[in-house]
C-alpha cells in the first residue's frame, strides 16, 4: 500500500504580506497621530489657562490703577503714542505739517471747551471762536508777532459782533451781565488757547525753534510721567485737595526731579545750551505744567465736570492733554527770546 498523499502547503502570497505591512504602518500612524492631538490639545489648554491667568492679572492691575489714577492707563498710553508720534513726525519731517497738526488739535479743543462753558450757561458762539483760534496759526506764522495779535484783536471782535447781533434774534435776547459774561467767555477760550498755543507757531518760525518746541514738549511729558508714577507710588499727602484731590506733594517732587533730569540732558543733547540752563528750563516747566494742570482741574470743577470730553479715551479731552502744555509753551518761548 502506499503511502497518503501529504498536503501541499499553498504558497504565500506577497500582496497579503505587503497589506498586512500597510495596515501596521497606518495603525501607527494613527496612534501617533492620536498622541500627537492629545498633546497639542493639552498644550493648547495650559497656553489658554496661562492666557486667562495673565489677562486676568493685567486686568485687575488696571482696574487698580483707574481705581486710583481715574483712567484707563493700557489705553491712554496707546493714544499717548498714537498722539506722540503724528506730533513728532509732524514737527521734525515737515514743519509746515506742524501747523496742520496744530490747527486740528486746536479746532476740537475750542469746540469741546467752548460746548463745556454752553453747558454751563455761558452762551460762547462756536462758529466765530474756531474760526478765529485757527485763524490764528497761518496769521502768526506768515506776519509773526503781528499776525498773533492782529488774530486776538480780529478775534475779540468778530465773536463780540456775532453775540450782539446773536441777541437781537427774536427769543435770543439776554441782559446785559449775561452778554458780558458770554463775551468774557468767547474772549478767555481766544486767550487760554488760541493765544497761548500760537506761541508755539512763533517758536516754529525760528531757526531751530522745532527742536525747543519737541524739548519743552518732551519735558512736559516727563513732568506728567514722574508727578503720576511718583504720586502713585508714594502719594500720601495731597496738593489741592480742593481742586485736584488726587494731586499729592510727592507726586509734585517726582515731577520735580524729573523735570531737572530731563531739563539738563535736553539742553546739553537737542538745544546745545549750557547744563545750568536745563535746571532753569525744567523749574520754569515743572511750574508752570502744574500751574496749567491745577488751573483746568479748577474751571472743570466750576463748570461741574470731570473731564471736558471723551474723545480721547484714558486721557479725557484734548484740553485734559493740553492743560500743561499751554502755559508751558508761552515759557519756553520767553526763555527762548532771553536765553537762544
Amino acid at each position: 500500500m502506499s503511502a497518503p498523499d501529504e498536503p501541499v502547503p499553498e504558497p504565500r502570497d506577497p500582496r497579503r504580506k505587503r497589506d498586512g505591512k500597510r495596515d501596521d504602518v497606518r495603525a501607527q500612524v494613527k496612534a501617533t497621530r492620536a498622541d500627537i492631538e492629545r498633546q497639542l490639545e493639552s498644550t493648547r489648554a495650559d497656553i489658554e489657562r496661562q492666557f486667562e491667568a495673565t489677562r486676568g492679572k493685567i486686568e485687575a492691575t488696571s482696574e487698580k490703577i483707574q481705581a486710583r489714577t481715574g483712567r484707563n492707563l493700557i489705553l491712554a498710553i496707546l493714544i499717548g503714542l498714537a498722539l506722540g508720534f503724528a506730533m513728532l513726525f509732524s514737527l521734525i519731517v515737515v514743519k509746515e505739517l506742524f501747523l496742520l497738526f496744530g490747527a486740528f488739535i486746536v479746532f476740537f479743543t475750542v469746540y469741546e471747551l467752548s460746548q463745556g462753558l454752553r453747558r454751563s450757561g455761558r452762551m460762547v458762539p462756536i462758529i466765530p471762536v474756531i474760526f478765529a483760534t485757527v485763524a490764528m496759526i497761518p496769521l502768526t506764522w506768515f506776519w509773526s508777532g503781528a499776525g498773533q495779535w492782529l488774530g486776538l484783536v480780529g478775534g475779540i471782535a468778530l465773536v463780540t459782533l456775532w453775540r450782539l447781533i446773536e441777541t437781537l434774534l427774536p427769543g435770543r435776547r439776554v441782559d446785559g451781565s449775561s452778554l458780558l459774561r458770554d463775551v468774557g467767555s468767547a474772549i478767555f477760550v481766544l486767550i487760554y488757547v488760541a493765544l497761548f498755543m500760537s506761541f508755539t507757531v512763533l517758536l516754529l518760525a525760528r531757526e531751530g525753534g522745532e527742536y525747543w518746541i519737541l524739548a519743552f514738549l518732551i519735558l512736559v511729558i516727563a513732568v506728567d510721567t514722574g508727578a503720576y508714577a511718583s504720586g502713585l507710588s508714594f502719594g500720601r499727602h495731597p496738593m489741592a485737595p480742593r481742586i485736584s484731590p488726587k494731586k499729592t506733594w510727592e507726586g509734585f517732587a517726582g515731577a520735580v526731579a524729573a523735570s531737572l533730569v530731563g531739563g539738563v540732558l535736553l539742553a546739553t543733547l537737542m538745544l546745545q545750551m549750557p547744563w545750568w540752563f536745563g535746571l532753569v528750563f525744567g523749574v520754569a516747566i515743572v511750574l508752570s505744567a502744574t500751574i496749567g494742570d491745577l488751573a483746568e482741574s479748577l474751571l472743570k470743577r466750576d463748570l461741574g465736570i470731570k473731564d471736558m470730553s471723551s474723545w480721547l479715551p484714558g486721557h479725557g479731552g484734548f484740553l485734559d492733554r493740553l492743560d500743561s502744555i499751554l502755559p508751558s509753551a508761552v515759557i519756553t518761548y520767553a526763555l527762548f527770546l532771553i536765553f537762544a
